[in-house]
């Protein structure tokens, strides 16, 4: 079914974060066994697979030795995939929770992709053959400067433009706690604005922005099944503008 409708199916492999020993921090666990069910998986019709990091943003966090623990586990998980021919998409998040500001969001994420890169150069991971799904830069939740929506797209470009390699040929991004429609906005503006700046593709890889107006419009009532699918498709169509540059806050009025 999945295949006469032209959708690829996926996965993800990992177990859960985990306290990382001796830390207040997590580690993504999953490792134990991983080879042999990519194989299966594979098998089964799987082409990509989902790996996450959960990265923290404290007063002392995140250590080196968090990022590092991380960056090897995530560059293991791609290294694996690509042996069993599954695209990994490599999931390094940094949190949005929180009240710091915009410049700390920039100064971590560009730390942790910096770290995570090295360990896929170390396990001789081809770039060309993954996806990246990060965080945008972007103010905390408690933050009470929010920075706009222009400054979320330049600092986020600015950020992966000095340490995402260009043969990465896409980025999926995640939408992090973002509202749905600034999740759009912020891809939009990195399309639209930024366009001659980028190497790569910029896309969207959301959960909740993308299925939450669905869900809340199904409650799962068989009734409502319509209205469901039609909020679904609106907020996928909005994003999939964005992808291109060419969507605009009227297009919401609009539906």
């Amino acid at each position: 079914l999945l295949n006469e409708q032209k959708i690829i199916p996926g996965i993800k492999v990992d177990t859960g974060a985990r306290q990382l020993a001796g830390t207040r921090e997590k580690i993504t666990e999953g490792l134990d066994g991983l080879g042999e069910r990519l194989a299966q998986y594979h098998e089964l019709g799987a082409r990509f697979a989902k790996w996450r990091a959960v990265i923290e943003i404290g007063t002392d966090i995140p250590s080196r030795y968090c990022l590092e623990t991380n960056a090897h586990a995530l560059a293991r998980y791609a290294a694996l995939c690509q042996a069993a021919g599954i695209v990994p998409i490599v999931e390094p998040e940094v949190l949005m929770d929180g009240a710091h500001t915009i410049e700390r969001c920039f100064d971590v994420t560009r730390r942790t992709l910096h770290i995570v890169f090295n360990a896929l150069y170390d396990q001789d991971v081809v770039l060309e053959n993954i996806l990246l799904k990060p965080n945008m830069v972007i103010s905390a939740t408690d933050c009470p400067q929010q920075a706009d929506v222009e400054a979320v797209a330049r600092e986020t470009v600015r950020c992966f433009r000095q340490v995402v390699p260009a043969a990465v040929p896409g980025i999926v991004f995640l939408s992090g706690g973002q509202s749905n429609e600034l999740a759009t906005a912020h891809l939009n503006a990195m399309n639209s604005i930024f366009a001659e700046q980028l190497p790569w593709q910029l896309s969207f890889s959301y959960g909740r922005a993308l299925q939450q107006p669905a869900l809340q419009a199904w409650q799962g009532a068989k009734e409502k099944i319509k209205s469901a699918q039609d909020a679904l498709y609106h907020r996928a169509r909005m994003n999939s503008l964005a992808c291109s540059g060419a969507y605009s806050s009227d297009q919401e009025k609009a539906a």
